[in-house]
């Protein structure tokens, strides 16, 4: 007899659970086309901010790890900008923020790489 409720009850709660998961999914939208054009604008403001820093004489003085963090640092304002064009679409914040890391990421990386070039050039002169 116990069998007999226990499995309705379970199926109950696996569907309740299940409506529960999919409140807290992204409904997939469409970003209009002036969105998309602020989001690439504002990804081209913040990749030319760190060409302006790197190009600046005090990082080309510095150890090139403390340089790229330094130059990143500088630009961040810029992706907050971003993430608030990301949010006024209604893209959620897991969304953006991980999007926003994630080119925050591949941009240090790229720093870096060419920080340390610069930097071992420098030594071989």
């Amino acid at each position: 007899m116990k069998k007999l409720l226990l499995i309705p009850l379970l199926l109950f709660s696996t569907i309740i659970f299940a409506e529960e998961m999919s409140k807290d999914d992204w409904q997939n939208t469409t970003i209009s086309d002036a969105t998309i054009k602020k989001i690439q604008e504002s990804k081209y403001v913040y990749k030319k901010c760190v060409a302006d820093e790197m190009q600046k004489a005090p990082y080309q003085k510095q150890e090139s790890r403390q340089a790229t963090e330094e130059i990143v640092k500088q630009c961040e304002k810029i992706l907050g900008k971003m993430r608030e064009v990301y949010l006024a679409e209604k893209v959620p914040e897991i969304i953006a923020d991980r999007h926003l890391k994630q080119m925050r990421l591949q941009t240090t990386r790229l720093v870096l790489q060419d920080m340390m070039f610069n930097e071992a050039a420098r030594s071989v002169k």
